[in-house]
């Protein structure tokens, strides 16, 4: 039986793949291709050279206009037709109506890779147009031959929501590259502490985000505003907050007035699974967004204990996450300092049956 060939169309950079959205779908790509026959097609601030056995061609424009762009039919027809594809992947239903075109014309099969429910993302932030978002959204997932969803939550709720055939859906999480906890937690969690002056005894607490987005800043607030307050006045505990994430916006900063708080911000880092496996727990106080909160995954990956809201932890298979997945409700900051303090001491353990589902 001959292999499957199947274009991608990736419409923003993935390589080299430092947030956790890139991350999923470099790996993604790395592991469909040891199956099909894949070609990216993807915009031009990506590196073809960091494409894992696929090839990648990056000829998309890096404008917002690339969306639109009517004469893309032309080119993706070409590159379908010269690579005898079979099927059409695109990543998140932007151009679904693109693939409707091309599928109208061609004898392709249309497979959707969905990251969140699009139009619920939008609704939280206080988008004015969520509701024609949402019409397209569910439109194009109709129109696909096959869905990938993230989570069974999504799944389930673009069922319910969306009118998606359960015949035409499935759930492909958000995968991991350890099969196991990893073995140098204890070198990594030396190292951060060492390059930030933390004391050994002192509990580390991580949040990392892409701060350029109102999802994470605002969960920020609610640490430096909310919960930080409180477990400052926790006697007797000790501990540093670490923030992560690149794009801070200007009227934080640089978390100067925080300093004295307890407050780390190290920027953006180079290598974050370091931060991951030397931090106890990781914040996760989101309160706007959708989707799977891919580095609240990573962070459980590296043994570390997430404390989330019920909107942060939104499609984690929690059965898997054993006592290392925490989850308070919106506005419940007492209790997430309580959590805080009181898992600091515990050495629970992440159970093989996380890793046994998202590796």
């Amino acid at each position: 039986m001959s292999r499957l060939s199947i274009v991608s169309i990736i419409p923003y950079k993935i390589l080299p793949a430092k947030l956790g959205g890139e991350k999923g779908i470099a790996v993604f790509n790395e592991y469909l291709s040891r199956e099909v026959n894949l070609v990216g097609v993807t915009t031009q601030n990506n590196d073809p050279a960091l494409a894992k056995g696929y090839k990648l061609l990056n000829i998309l424009s890096d404008s917002r206009l690339r969306y639109v762009n009517l004469f893309l039919y032309f080119r993706i027809r070409r590159i379908l037709l010269n690579e005898k594809a079979t099927h059409l992947l695109i990543e998140h239903p932007y151009y679904g109506w693109l693939a409707w075109l091309l599928r109208r014309t061609m004898p392709i099969k249309l497979i959707v890779h969905s990251h969140n429910i699009e139009y619920m993302r939008s609704k939280s932030i206080g988008r004015s147009w969520w509701k024609l978002l949402k019409w397209y959204e569910g439109w194009v997932y109709r129109s696909a031959d096959k869905v990938f969803f993230i989570s069974d939550d999504d799944r389930d709720f673009a069922g319910k929501e969306l009118n998606v055939r359960a015949d035409k859906s499935m759930t492909v999480t958000f995968g991991i590259e350890l099969s196991g906890v990893p073995s140098d937690i204890s070198e990594k969690r030396g190292a951060v502490e060492r390059l930030h002056g933390i004391d050994p005894s002192e509990k580390i607490l991580l949040f990392n985000g892409a701060l350029y987005h109102s999802t994470n800043y605002d969960a920020l607030r609610v640490i430096l505003d909310e919960i930080n307050p409180l477990v400052l006045s926790t006697a007797g505990f000790r501990y540093k907050i670490i923030v992560c994430g690149k794009g801070l916006p200007d009227f934080f900063n640089e978390l100067k007035d925080y300093e004295d708080k307890n407050v780390i911000y190290a920027g953006f880092v180079d290598d974050i699974s370091m931060y991951f496996k030397a931090a106890d727990i990781f914040l996760n106080p989101i309160l706007t967004g959708g989707g799977v909160k891919t580095k609240a995954i990573e962070a459980l990956a590296m043994n570390c204990t997430v404390i989330s809201t019920e909107l942060g932890a939104m499609g984690i298979k929690e059965e898997v996450c054993g006592k290392k997945l925490l989850i308070v409700k919106e506005g419940e900051w007492k209790r997430f300092r309580d959590l805080i303090v009181s898992i600091s001491d515990k050495n629970d353990q992440i159970p093989e049956s996380f890793f046994q589902y998202y590796y």
